[in-house]
């Protein structure tokens, strides 16, 4: 039996994924003043692969086809992918603490643009004019949120100012070079179930990311170590929360361009403002604006 995969399953998938992400990034933010910013960074991978594994196994169970063996490919594919993970989870989780939350979540949602860009490069996907209107007015949106303010004197702020949106951007553009990755290892994948696909892919970055990291760790850095283990409960969560939000991106990938799944992760934005009203942080009339650009960007791209 053949199962077709519905046109609306990319933009569950992706909605999903976004809201996950969102609890775990405002779980990892929290870690920070606990364990430290490479202690925060390392909780989303560590934590996340027992997760992983089990939804593989009872992925694997339901399904009932053999659990697929990366080759040569997807295992060069999802290297490329974790490391720029890696990179972009700490350049982000560094811009949250010197913003809103809202905001230095937008800052890395420079992510479409750069994605589409690296879809045509590396997997020859070319975006319809649609999409590419609706990534600009979406990105628009970003870029205005983004956009440092003016002091109370009415001079520009110093190059410190900007760092929290480079930084941003930066963890963007790295997002934007993992998505593009894993995509290309799931597409590698031998394998008829694209669910197995995704996942088995999810658990090899993750399996890859988390040795690295411990070894480091135990060599280079115990104290970090300790701490992470010490905030296991927390830690845990965080883990989970990564894990699905993992899988839902991974599965948005396996059924349509890595370009069409982030630009309607955009919708994080959205998640991230719920968020920040639960922490007190307050969103500027020009932010609303930002907001509301990207909400059209999101509404374009469904209906097209």
């Amino acid at each position: 039996m053949v199962f077709v995969v519905p046109a609306w399953l990319w933009a569950l998938f992706t909605i999903t994924a976004a809201a996950a992400q969102t609890a775990r990034n405002a779980m990892q933010r929290d870690l920070i003043d606990k364990i430290g910013m490479v202690g925060a960074t390392h909780v989303r991978f560590i934590f996340a692969l027992p997760f992983a594994i089990l939804f593989l196994l009872v992925q694997w169970r339901v399904i009932g086809l053999d659990l697929p063996m990366p080759g040569l490919t997807t295992i060069l594919w999802a290297s490329g992918g974790f490391v720029a993970q890696t990179v972009a989870t700490a350049l982000m989780l560094n811009a949250m603490r010197s913003r809103s939350f809202v905001v230095a979540i937008a800052f890395t949602k420079i992510e479409p643009i750069i994605i589409a860009i690296f879809g045509f490069v590396f997997l020859s996907e070319t975006p319809s004019l649609t999409m590419a209107i609706a990534i600009l007015i979406a990105t628009s949106g970003v870029m205005i949120l983004s956009w440092p303010s003016r002091n109370l004197a009415g001079a520009p702020k110093t190059l410190a100012d900007w760092m929290p949106a480079l930084t941003g951007i930066g963890a963007g553009a790295c997002f934007a070079a993992s998505g593009t990755f894993y995509r290309g290892g799931i597409l590698a994948m031998d394998t008829p179930s694209f669910v197995l696909a995704s996942t088995t892919t999810l658990v090899l970055a993750l399996a890859m990311q988390t040795c690295v990291i411990m070894i480091w760790l135990v060599l280079f850095d115990r104290p970090t170590l300790t701490n992470i283990l010490g905030h296991w409960k927390q830690s845990l969560f965080a883990g989970f929360m990564g894990a699905l939000a993992s899988q839902f991106w991974f599965l948005g990938f396996a059924v349509t361009t890595a370009a069409k799944v982030k630009t309607l992760a955009l919708i994080e934005v959205l998640f991230a403002q719920v968020v920040s009203g639960k922490i007190k942080q307050k969103t500027t009339p020009r932010e609303y604006l930002g907001l509301g650009l990207i909400i059209g960007g999101i509404v374009l791209l469904l209906n097209g």
